[in-house]
């Protein structure tokens, strides 16, 4: 069965960030053989001065699929483990959606979408939650977290929000690489560019310091865009940081 794991509000300004928490427990879903986990995505939230957040608001959310007989297990292990690891002063909450038992997403996914618009609350949250038979819990301070947990669950499961946790690997030659070889990438499900425009094989791109995929229609996206002054054969490059703040 599929399920999404989604974590909030572990983090204080000295502290490891709630992406890092949410890459360990994907590991360990693994280490366990519990099951198999895909790529943390960052969903970023509202920014608003009656939302406690330590930077910048954002959710993290993974997905796996798992032998079913281990949900308990994993929400269980997934509990203890923000209890142990969450930072002092943190408000960090648990969500844990079992995918294929949903009779439908669009509340959940209607949820995350608001989280990004207008302050929610914990009722809002809950009342949600156990309507839709999904696992929400706190896991200290005030457990505000449960709303951008649920939140970044839903966006998630949208398929159209959010940037991969990290930077993308990427080995090349002075700085250049094909889309052939970047569309073979592990953690890569696709390349397009910005605008949308299908790209041959043989076309080189200049790769920015930090290479970020997105999510787009469920999968690990990387977007390149026109160089202003193409030279040496390459005429595209990767999409900075900055631009792909709206994903």
């Amino acid at each position: 069965m599929q399920i999404a794991i989604s974590i909030d509000d572990t983090d204080n300004m000295g502290s490891r960030g709630t992406g890092a928490l949410a890459s360990l427990l994907a590991e360990e879903i693994e280490l366990r053989n519990w099951g198999t986990s895909r790529f943390v995505t960052r969903h970023q939230l509202l920014v608003h001065p009656d939302i406690p957040y330590t930077s910048h608001n954002s959710a993290m959310c993974f997905t796996a699929e798992i032998v079913p007989e281990h949900l308990q297990s994993i929400i269980d292990y997934a509990a203890g483990f923000l209890d142990r690891e969450s930072a002092t002063g943190s408000d960090p909450g648990l969500c844990v959606v079992p995918v294929d038992c949903l009779e439908q997403c669009a509340d959940l996914i209607a949820f995350g979408r608001r989280a990004k618009e207008v302050v929610l609350s914990k009722e809002e949250a809950y009342e949600l939650a156990c309507r839709s038979g999904i696992h929400l819990s706190e896991h200290g301070g005030t457990g505000q977290g449960v709303i951008g947990a649920l939140a970044g669950a839903g966006l998630r499961l949208s398929g159209n929000d959010g940037r991969l946790k990290g930077c993308l690997p990427v080995a090349v030659r002075n700085g250049r690489i094909s889309v052939a070889e970047l569309r073979v990438h592990g953690d890569v499900d696709e390349v397009r560019s910005i605008d949308g425009t299908e790209l041959a094989g043989d076309e080189q791109v200049r790769l920015g310091d930090k290479v970020k995929t997105v999510l787009l229609e469920g999968k690990a996206v990387l977007l390149i865009e026109p160089l202003a002054c193409a030279a040496d054969g390459v005429a595209w490059q990767t999409c900075s940081k900055q631009r792909l703040k709206r994903y």
